[in-house]
């Protein structure tokens, strides 16, 4: 089931700052740069941004000719494989992921590196990119999003590691059907607060 979110600011930023959501993927071991999945833009004092979090995801590719595949309903434990058909690269459902928490991406061509990317609600999620063959690309969602403040972050854009490490507002929505994401603190001179975000008006699944 979606989840219906509604951002509101309610902070004391005058400046045009722009919110960032994203989700981390947590299958790899290492840090990985995570993609700017939705960035709230001019969303002036008091006033709100409705959007909608889809509890599916799609999974696509792109390979070294430049070509891009549909984009193929995904789930968790489900593995694909980008392999050569009678009439070019095509990306298919392969069978079952060897961990049922993730989404896989295998490179099955015989040359040429690929890049896999997840989505939700049509805009880029997680991106995998450079997958050699006989690779494998993996993805796993925790059922929660992260958000920021930031100035210098485009929808889709992988953002750099400085981006990443000012955001550390982790908001788990598991179980939700609906809420408030509230922005409070900010503002001009030394009394100024940090910026924080937190529910309001949950309503559960």
């Amino acid at each position: 089931m979606d989840i219906q979110l509604n951002f509101i600011n309610s902070s004391n930023d005058a400046n045009t700052s722009s919110i960032v959501i994203f989700q981390k993927n947590v299958a790899t071991d290492f840090d990985e740069l995570a993609v700017a999945w939705k960035v709230i833009k001019y969303c002036g004092q008091g006033d709100n941004h409705p959007f909608t979090f889809p509890m599916t995801m799609a999974v696509g590719c792109s390979d070294s000719w430049g070509n891009f595949t549909p984009q193929l309903t995904a789930q968790n434990n489900q593995l694909f494989a980008m392999s050569l058909s009678a009439s070019g690269d095509s990306l298919a459902y392969s069978g079952p992921a060897t961990s049922p928490t993730e989404v896989q991406v295998l490179n099955s061509l015989q040359t040429g590196a690929v890049n896999a990317s997840i989505y939700k609600d049509g805009r880029v999620l997680a991106t995998k990119t450079a997958i050699a063959p006989q690779q494998k690309a993996v993805f796993q969602f925790k059922p929660t999003i992260w958000i920021g403040v930031t100035s210098e972050v485009e929808q889709g854009q992988v953002m750099n590691s400085a981006i990443m490490s000012n955001i550390n507002t982790e908001l788990s929505l598991l179980g939700i059907a609906s809420a408030d994401i509230v922005m409070t603190g900010g503002g001009p001179g030394p009394n100024s607060t940090p910026f924080s975000f937190s529910f309001a008006n949950i309503v559960m699944a």
